[in-house]
């Protein structure tokens, strides 16, 4: 062992190992990754640290507009749709700066944290100042994720997003001028800016069909591919997306990227809500994600996608909170299967050990983190701990802690929540940003004053 070496034991009272739950795992720990798990173990080893109730891996939110959060409790109530939610939302992007997004998304990984997710995918396309002039720092904005989410401790997938157009064929309106770069070329010298750090990975993302000519698809496909980088895409969340798709190209958003070289193992489809038979085979049978968000699919009445074929289809499943009407990937992970359980009027169509993989080692891998997720020798120390004892979790066997954290826990039974071995919640408070709920507060209320801050 180095000198700059520094080792940690847990002991856990119930850990999820993939497949089972054992009592009384140790796990060591060494400069952030699991050294050791051992099984059997009655009492806590002397100096170790006691976790009690359920340990699982931690969990990854593949999915997040940390601004987004700004809006919750504002625009659910009324009537309207996706669309009409859009204007909402740019409203809140155009009041933030550096600064302001900063604090913001401080606050927001924090809430992560405190739901036991570990690590988050950041579709991140609020790149320039109002009117699109650039920051002296052209990527100022993603800079304030990344060390906001270095600040609340989790891990953080920086998915640059490539956003040229308001359609097909449509110039950015007032609001998108924020997000372009002009061509896919400009973006992608300005993310290439952007390095990999400890905490922090530099992925791509086509933010839809509509938003990246299709003549420039190849270009954030060809960056990512030689970063081999993860490379996100929304795709087909809407309808009305799917018509001015076969208006202007007559395909699916789909088959255009397929043509495109966009699709493929490293790639993740964000939604997958409207997709034809054939869109099912092209985006399974190349390997393909998808990444469901169904809190906010229901949010924004955008559907329920066809996540049973396109696992079926050879797509890995992933969740996301995306515009944080909730944080709490256990409600995502259940609710993807009530969902299904509602669109076929038939129950069972995961198991929670499925569906809990979905919300850790395949959202890891999504984020380009495939060495986190699960709790084996040589992963990354990043897990959670559920309490067993509260009104929503007390009553089962701990042996059933799986189908306990996925059909009745929630974010707010989260106790502990550890990132690289070291403790960023502790009995449920956060151990650098200790008022969350303040800290989320004083973050919102500055962006409804009348200046930017």
């Amino acid at each position: 062992m180095t000198a700059t070496e520094r080792t940690r034991t847990y002991w856990l009272e119930h850990a999820w190992l993939g497949s089972r739950v054992e009592p009384g795992v140790v796990l060591e720990e060494a400069d952030g990754r699991i050294t050791a798990v051992r099984t059997d173990v009655a009492t806590p080893p002397p100096g170790a640290v006691a976790l009690r109730g359920l340990t699982l891996p931690g969990l990854a939110n593949a999915h997040s507009h940390a601004f987004h959060r700004a809006l919750r409790g504002t625009v659910q109530v009324g009537s309207g749709t996706f669309w009409t939610w859009r204007e909402v939302m740019y409203s809140v992007a155009d009041r933030l700066t550096p600064d302001s997004y900063h604090r913001l998304a401080r606050a927001v990984y924090a809430e992560m944290a405190l739901a036991g997710i570990t690590a988050v995918g950041e579709f991140h396309y609020l790149h320039h100042a109002p009117g699109g002039r650039r920051y002296d720092d052209p990527n100022a904005m993603g800079e304030a994720l990344i060390a906001a989410a270095d600040e609340a401790g989790i891990r953080i997938t920086l998915l640059d997003t490539a956003y040229l157009s308001s359609g097909f064929g449509t110039p950015p309106d007032v609001h998108q001028q924020r997000f372009s770069d002009g061509t896919a070329e400009a973006w992608a010298e300005r993310a290439a800016l952007l390095k990999d750090r400890d905490h922090a990975r530099i992925g791509a993302a086509v933010h839809s069909v509509r938003a990246v000519p299709a003549r420039e698809l190849a270009t954030v496909a060809g960056w990512a591919e030689r970063r081999q980088a993860p490379l996100h895409v929304h795709l087909s969340e809407q309808t009305a997306e799917n018509d001015a798709c076969h208006e202007a190209h007559g395909c699916t958003p789909a088959r255009l990227l397929a043509d495109h070289g966009v699709l493929g193992p490293r790639t993740t489809g964000v939604h997958n809500t409207h997709l034809t038979d054939d869109d099912i085979r092209l985006i399974g049978g190349s390997g393909t994600g998808t990444c469901m968000c169904p809190t906010t699919e229901r949010d924004l009445a955008d559907g329920i996608g066809p996540a049973p074929a396109l696992q079926r289809a050879g797509s890995p499943l992933s969740l996301g909170s995306d515009s944080h009407a909730v944080i709490d990937l256990l409600e995502e992970a259940r609710t993807m299967e009530l969902h299904e359980r509602l669109r076929t009027r038939r129950r069972g169509h995961w198991t929670a050990a499925a569906l809990l993989r979905a919300a850790t080692a395949d959202g890891h891998a999504a984020l380009g983190w495939p060495d986190a997720g699960v709790l084996e020798a040589g992963a990354r120390a990043d897990f959670t701990t559920l309490a067993l004892d509260t009104v929503r979790t007390a009553g089962p066997e701990p042996r059933l802690g799986a189908e306990t954290a996925v059909f009745a826990a929630t974010a707010a039974d989260v106790r502990h929540t550890v990132v690289a071995g070291r403790q960023v919640v502790r009995d449920g408070t956060h151990t650098t940003v200790p008022d969350v709920p303040s800290a989320l507060a004083g973050a919102i209320a500055a962006l409804s004053g009348d200046k930017d801050l």
